[in-house]
């Protein structure tokens, strides 16, 4: 354990701290986290001004070892070659192993799965050429080897993917399409959360349409324009239609435990060696259906 009293004012702690320690700020987020890093004997946020006065403690902290094991597991494999497979993620899936959540990911389930991934992200994310929330379910592309990889992630980067979803949200939407352009950043005050700003943001589009309307909801298609963390979560929130039952800008009761009514249902690309396009279609999971359901019958 370290303890000392800061002697002039420092800033945000999380900056302070990693310079002052030789960490790097994620890892001083975490500690503050755990409460492995206290202020006058508190626990404070990253975002916290370290003032002259201030008492820092500084408890030890060993972070937890990574690691990306072949796990057993049922995938729903939609389609599968030498180059891509197609796979039609479960709710409550992660999609690869990060620190506090090595197993059960979808990245363990197919290095059982394959013995062929790509490694261009890296050994934690082999074949991962974009990610949805463990609680979004639906379809996402993997590639089975490097060039493969490059193809299908610069179609990504050239807008070239098809990527379709579908949401419950809450509310009714008067409009039968819209467009939502506003960027996106981290949360300045919760760094879990993503928010639309103007700070250290990036360029977010969501395009939408209404498939039906019931009493308080609204079921809609999407279609993505850029790839940000949270992207259509955070822009339904913001224009006032949250996606129903999701735990964090859902902004209202959740109706159970399953995770949000969001699905990637639609997934298009040129396929890196044949060159011709390839689109496939999933049905909504039941977790999504029994919802809608009982909105739909309100």
């Amino acid at each position: 354990m370290q303890e000392y009293e800061i002697k002039e004012d420092e800033g945000r702690i999380d900056s302070a701290i990693a310079n002052k320690l030789g960490f790097s700020r994620s890892k001083v987020v975490k500690m503050l986290e755990d409460n492995k890093i206290l202020v006058n004997g508190s626990k404070v946020k990253s975002s916290y001004q370290l003032k002259s006065g201030d008492r820092v403690t500084v408890y030890e902290y060993v972070e937890e070892e990574m690691s990306a094991e072949p796990e057993k597991m049922d995938l729903d494999i939609v389609y599968e070659d030498d180059d891509v497979i197609v796979v039609n993620k479960a709710n409550g899936v992660v999609v690869h192993p990060a620190i506090g959540n090595n197993h059960g990911t979808l990245v363990n389930g197919l290095l059982y799965h394959s013995k062929q991934l790509s490694n261009i992200n890296g050994e934690f994310r082999p074949g991962i050429v974009h990610r949805i929330d463990a609680y979004t379910t639906g379809l996402l592309m993997i590639a089975k080897n490097n060039e493969a990889h490059n193809i299908l992630a610069d179609e990504l980067a050239r807008k070239e993917t098809t990527r379709k979803y579908w949401a419950l949200v809450w509310g009714v939407i008067k409009h039968d399409t819209g467009t939502i352009d506003a960027p996106i950043g981290r949360d300045s005050v919760d760094r879990k959360k993503m928010c639309v700003t103007a700070t250290n943001s990036k360029e977010a589009i969501t395009h939408f349409k209404v498939l039906e309307r019931y009493k308080n909801a609204t079921l809609i298609e999407l279609s993505l324009e850029t790839g940000r963390t949270h992207q259509i979560r955070v822009h339904m929130a913001y224009i006032g239609y949250p996606v129903v039952n999701d735990p964090v800008y859902g902004k209202r009761k959740l109706i159970d435990e399953t995770g949000q009514c969001l699905h990637a249902k639609t997934l298009g690309f040129i396929h890196p060696s044949t060159k011709k396009y390839m689109e496939f279609d999933s049905e909504l999971p039941k977790c999504f259906v029994n919802i809608m359901e009982q909105l739909k019958n309100e």
